[in-house]
């Protein structure tokens, strides 16, 4: 029953959205990356957009005005990850902040030796466990071009990964996956990775993800959405499980275009 009320509620905020077809165009004009989509999955994708822009509020830092257009070119792509999944998976916060350009947040962190320290690091986006999501206008306006990078995208597949609490590359895999088969997967092609960039070997597949296995599995999502080539040659196993976990096959839907 309350699915039944669930599906009338968010058929009618489809339905009542105001969001033009302009607006729509101009959104679609910034993502190349969603040429590959059949239409029906492009109607899917506007839908969830609309709904996750009724539950999530957008705040501009810094001055900027945060338009129409722009929240569209972000919620697009925040649905592409949740494409076959559900928009209650970014249940839990609100809030999505853009800064006109990157940010340098400064933190308090401790050392091994108990002395706190004040940092200030440039990030491009962030995502916050039970906070928001925070991104850089000037790097989401480039995201869907197809490179194998996309802020969006990447922050995103942590507020995934963060739904059993912090990001560690594990996610809350379906009944039918098998954690133990995931766990093989990326801890053998993290350890990999961590090799094969210690030693300057670039594939494709962005350095930063050598960082930390949360890392691994945001770098790694970016690729499987705009590169999935990459990862089917070198690493086919994680590919297997993030088509599983995605239920998305983007190698087939780029290829079949």
């Amino acid at each position: 029953m309350f699915q039944f009320i669930s599906n009338w509620q968010n058929r009618r905020i489809i339905k009542r959205s105001d969001i033009t077809r302009k607006e729509w165009d101009s959104a679609f004009a910034f993502l190349p990356l969603l040429r590959g989509y059949s239409e029906v999955e492009k109607q899917t994708l506007c839908e969830l957009s609309i709904l996750f822009l009724h539950r999530k509020v957008f705040e501009g830092a810094n001055g900027l005005v945060v338009t129409r257009v722009m929240q569209l070119v972000i919620a697009l792509q925040a649905c592409i990850p949740i494409l076959k999944l559900s928009l209650d998976d970014y249940n839990n916060w609100t809030s999505v902040i853009v800064y006109p350009t990157g940010f340098a947040p400064k933190r308090v962190v401790m050392d091994e030796y108990g002395v706190r320290h004040t940092v200030q690091s440039n990030l491009s986006g962030e995502a916050w466990l039970r906070g928001p999501v925070v991104l850089s206008w000037n790097d989401v306006e480039h995201a869907g071009v197809i490179d194998g990078h996309n802020l969006v995208i990447h922050e995103f597949s942590h507020k995934l990964d963060m739904r059993t609490g912090d990001a560690n590359c594990f996610p809350a895999l379906h009944a039918d996956m098998n954690s133990a088969v995931w766990f093989e997967a990326f801890s053998k092609g993290f350890k990999d990775f961590e090799q094969r960039c210690s030693r300057g070997k670039n594939f494709g597949i962005d350095c930063y993800g050598s960082t930390s296995p949360a890392e691994f599995f945001a770098v790694l999502s970016e690729v499987f959405f705009e590169r999935p080539e990459v990862i089917k040659q070198h690493y086919a196993d994680i590919y297997q499980q993030l088509q599983l976990y995605y239920l998305q096959d983007p190698f087939k839907r780029l290829n079949d275009r």
